[in-house]
């Protein structure tokens, strides 16, 4: 595995940690009345599509062990590009159902990949 595709699978690595951090221990009511915290949770997405991104363009054979890379990514991209239109109960469901999966997935993924 090249150091740059480690690096990103880090990155991602470290994205889904924050993620989990800013959000553990809280209601969605919480997460949608705090501003900062919304913000917070949407930057560390953009840094795992945009990490994720670039792994993928590194390894294509990364949509074997990510299926949903693809879908990240284009989250990604919704965040930033389509900011006003951002829906708190999708990035809320995906923080509760969908990383702590994806946290298994990256670290399996980079202990494995040669």
């Amino acid at each position: 595995m090249s150091i740059e595709l480690k690096q990103r699978l880090h990155d991602a690595i470290e994205a889904c940690h924050a993620i989990q951090s800013f959000t553990g221990g809280i209601t969605y009511e919480q997460y949608a009345d705090n501003l900062l915290l919304r913000s917070g949770v949407e930057r560390q997405f953009e840094i795992l599509g945009e990490a994720l991104g670039k792994a993928e363009i590194l390894n294509p054979e990364l949509s074997h062990s990510i299926p949903d890379i693809r879908r990240i990514v284009g989250m990604r991209n919704r965040i930033i590009h389509g900011y006003d239109s951002v829906d708190d109960e999708i990035i809320w469901d995906a923080v509760q159902t969908h990383i702590p999966g994806l946290l298994r997935t990256l670290s399996a993924t980079l202990s494995v990949t040669p």
